[in-house]
């Protein structure tokens, strides 16, 4: 196809081949979010040729590619991708690990345009424009311009109560949507979702990570940051100490005093409006018991 959009946490993303690009195809995850286009909030066109990036540009933020194999993570690739600063433009260069073929891409946007462009150097005459690593990037920026928050965090809605459980790999948020789903609750997602101020009181979505994600949000009424312990403890978290627990899983790019301000000022209101606790736990039905104890 040429065109379509995707609806993704709320956001309408529209895609558009250039005159010469490729023919875009979205991948298997991805499927369940296109609608139909009825203008978008971000635009990308996408163009299939090499870009040079402006002479000049400064190289801002750089991510290793890291795999972990047995518990021991490896930095396979020292260029993965990398965020640029040209005057008041943005470009993101990447390679694409996962891919069959050789490939790179550079995405051309800033903080204030809704009108993106993304070069694809390629052998394919078709692409995914959100191929791994752009889809949590396009998002990542996405979210940025939007005053939002992107967070490492599986999410329920249990009884119209939306809870996100956040803290790093290993900490427990796939147990922790697993015993929920037990008991009867909706799992959001067990991974990354998105934040959003919709003015009328906070919403947690989903972000598509697995092939058989489908689009799902839910109010979010409180948030845990979480730890396996011997027994179940929650300790409410207030002020500074709540907003930088919170901040620690987010997913962030500090590469610039703006892109921090941004994240924190909208980590300070939600935390503001939103009761946020420490939550200790052992991986079993007696955490729920005591979360909605203290509904």
């Amino acid at each position: 196809m040429r065109n379509y959009n995707l609806k993704i946490a709320g956001y309408n993303i529209g895609f558009e081949s250039s005159s010469n690009g490729p023919d875009l195809k979205p991948s298997a995850k991805f499927l369940k979010n296109i609608h139909d286009n009825n203008g978008s909030d971000i635009l990308i066109r996408v163009h299939s040729e090499s870009f040079n990036l402006p002479t000049g540009a400064e190289r801002v933020f750089r991510a290793p590619y890291v795999e972990e194999i047995n518990g021991i993570k490896f930095n396979n690739e020292t260029n993965f991708w990398s965020v640029w600063k040209y005057k008041s433009e943005l470009y993101i260069w990447t390679i694409f690990p996962l891919s069959s073929t050789e490939k790179n891409a550079v995405l051309k946007f800033s903080l204030t345009s809704m009108e993106w462009d993304l070069w694809i150097y390629s052998s394919q005459d078709e692409t995914d424009p959100l191929e791994y690593p752009l889809d949590g990037l396009i998002l990542y920026y996405i979210t940025v311009i939007n005053g939002d928050i992107m967070i490492h965090a599986s999410g329920i809605n249990n009884a119209g109560h939306g809870y996100i459980f956040s803290g790093i790999s290993g900490k427990g948020k796939s147990t922790m949507s697993r015993l929920w789903e037990n008991s009867g609750a909706r799992v959001i997602h067990d991974d990354r979702l998105i934040l959003r101020n919709t003015g009328n009181g906070y919403r947690m979505y989903n972000t598509p990570v697995y092939n058989n994600d489908e689009p799902r949000e839910s109010i979010l009424s409180k948030i845990f940051i979480i730890e396996h312990g011997p027994e179940n403890k929650l300790i409410p978290l207030k002020g500074a100490n709540a907003v930088t627990q919170v901040m620690a899983n987010c997913i962030q790019h500090n590469w610039g005093p703006d892109i921090i301000a941004r994240l924190l000022g909208s980590i300070s209101i939600m935390c503001g409006a939103i009761p946020t606790y420490k939550l200790i736990f052992k991986p079993d039905r007696s955490v729920i018991d005591l979360i909605l104890e203290n509904e």
